[in-house]
């Protein structure tokens, strides 16, 4: 699971990023030389390798090269990468969180893709952007998730289901006890908090006029984040949140609540349909609920991509396979055989996708929603904002005092360990 604005920031890490490559894998002069005989290493998610085995046997009959797939936990292959890159053992295309890619980019991990405009723009805007650093492509988007929101039809019906945050917080108040509860959701974290205060206005990096973020701009203590911590304070202080989902073992808690039938609805991601489906629970899935204000509640979209490694050496193959691997033909069977949703825009309307609810919810949430920042500096606000919000959970500070906090948290560290870039 989890899973996330200016131009002088991302040139100063780009210039890292080529000073750290000075030091890595050279070009090869013979880079375009044939292809045939070659060996490719795939890094493929956990349990995933299925989706692409077709793409993979059709590759290596057109090519004559052999291409090995190994299966990592996705969000800790850029780790492994690190250490196995420059020994000579790593892959040549590896998958990765969007978020992750402006701090491999940073390190000199990632190689370049050079990839024509019109291919970029088979996928949504907002996959390819999780994939650019300084306007240029680091990868090719092969899946989108968001938090969407699950219901237990037999506590609740599609009917019945309240439009706005605030109406949940209603029927939460008419059904909590105790032991059985409404609405749940992991609010005392910046992953999901952030669907709430960012419908007030609240933000967490601002962005230059090329849609670039500013990491000196940090919205998460605004006005409008300050309303929507508020709003969500109320939810444990009236005791309609157990205590039990505050901090680390939250989601583990929050999770059996729902599996047992003691939860009516709570918000979590696509990544718990097959857990759901074999406790055995009756449940729905559909987009967040609304604000007050009108507007839908935000979320993140977290896209999972293919990238190559910059110790490849058989790079330009392996952007070949990258951008192949990630094709609208093979999207599409990668879903049927994951149910992953794909990041290609005209698999959206697809009738052999939209025939899932969950792919139906989370690409109607993905209208809602924004990429996770995906700049190093990020890095610094994860933890600040997410004691922030313990705090205000526990009640131990309010919403402004323990925001403003954060934020100075987080400015001090980005200056620290990112003002060199």
């Amino acid at each position: 699971m989890k899973m996330a604005k200016k131009c002088s920031v991302f040139m100063l890490c780009a210039a890292v990023s080529l000073s750290l490559a000075a030091c890595g894998p050279k070009e090869s002069s013979s880079a375009k030389s044939s292809s045939k005989g070659s060996e490719l290493v795939v890094w493929e998610d956990k349990e995933k390798s299925i989706g692409i085995k077709a793409a993979v046997a059709a590759f290596e009959k057109e090519h004559d090269v052999k291409v090995k797939v190994v299966e990592k936990p996705y969000a800790k292959q850029i780790e492994d990468l690190r250490m196995d890159g420059p020994a000579g053992t790593g892959p040549d295309v590896l998958t990765m969180p969007g978020d992750q890619i402006g701090t491999a980019v940073t390190e000199g991990l990632l190689k370049e893709l050079h990839v024509k405009k019109d291919v970029q723009s088979l996928y949504t805007d907002a996959s390819i952007q999780s994939q650019m650093v300084d306007q240029k492509l680091y990868g090719m988007p092969k899946a989108v998730e968001t938090t969407v929101l699950f219901y237990n039809k037999d506590l609740i019906t599609e009917k019945e289901l309240p439009k706005t945050l605030e109406e949940w917080y209603d029927y939460s108040k008419k059904t909590a006890d105790g032991s059985k509860f409404g609405f749940l959701a992991l609010f005392d974290q910046i992953y999901y908090a952030e669907s709430v205060m960012s419908g007030y206005g609240g933000y967490i990096f601002g962005k230059a006029k090329d849609g670039s973020y500013n990491p000196s701009d940090i919205g998460i203590n605004n006005e409008g984040a300050v309303k929507g911590a508020a709003l969500i304070q109320k939810f444990y202080k009236d005791g309609l949140f157990p205590a039990g989902i505050i901090g680390e073992q939250g989601i583990n808690v929050l999770e059996s609540l729902f599996t047992e039938g003691k939860a009516a609805a709570i918000i979590s991601g696509p990544w718990n349909v097959e857990a759901f489906s074999k406790a055995g629970i009756n449940y729905g899935i559909t987009k967040l609920p609304k604000l007050e204000n009108g507007k839908n509640m935000s979320s993140f979209i977290g896209v999972k991509s293919y990238n190559v490694s910059a110790f490849s050496k058989n790079a330009e193959l392996a952007q070949e396979l990258a951008v192949f691997l990630a094709n609208e033909k093979n999207s599409k069977t990668r879903y049927e055989e994951t149910k992953e949703v794909p990041a290609v825009k005209s698999l959206a309307n697809d009738p052999a996708i939209m025939k899932s609810e969950a792919a139906r919810a989370v690409t109607e949430q993905s209208r809602f929603s924004e990429p996770t920042p995906n700049i190093p500096e990020m890095n610094e606000i994860w933890t600040p904002a997410d004691s922030a919000l313990q705090t205000v959970a526990t009640g131990k500070a309010d919403p402004k005092q323990a925001l403003d906090q954060a934020a100075e948290t987080a400015k001090g560290q980005i200056k620290a360990k990112h003002s060199g870039k």
